[in-house]
């Protein structure tokens, strides 16, 4: 069963603003810190990555009912400074949308090298996996 949420008056505008706004920097700063973890994998484990991906698969899923939001306001009657934030907020849901698709493939990769799955592996997956220049020291 898929309920719409409740619609939100147009003086919540604010604290959407600030609710998405805080999110994109969050997110970004999520996908820096991943992409940090790149070249060592191993530094994470699998709990942690495995929650990474929960928690943005969820944040992508709800998504749209931001923007739905968004787009019921638009239907109403703005100011010119309110329409321009609203509009300013859909390309931040766009941006969001993109973050967290990075931060899903990022986190995908990066699930293949945590410190678990290396444990996981035998010394001879490991020797040839560096000979063959797949895993660096």
């Amino acid at each position: 069963m898929n309920q719409t949420p409740p619609r939100r008056p147009i003086s919540d505008l604010p604290v959407m603003a600030s609710l998405l706004d805080s999110m994109l920097h969050d997110d970004e700063g999520q996908y820096r810190t991943l992409c940090e973890c790149r070249p060592k994998p191993y530094v994470l484990d699998d709990h942690t990555v495995a929650r990474v991906i929960q928690v943005f698969t969820q944040q992508k899923a709800d998504l749209p009912l931001y923007q739905q939001q968004l787009s019921h306001w638009l239907e109403g009657d703005l100011t010119a400074s309110q329409t321009r934030e609203v509009e300013r907020l859909q390309g931040c849901i766009t941006k969001l949308q993109e973050v967290a698709e990075s931060i899903l493939s990022l986190a995908e990769e990066l699930q293949q090298g945590t410190i678990e799955s290396v444990l996981r592996k035998s010394d001879l997956e490991l020797g040839l996996e560096f000979l063959q220049g797949k895993r660096k020291r």
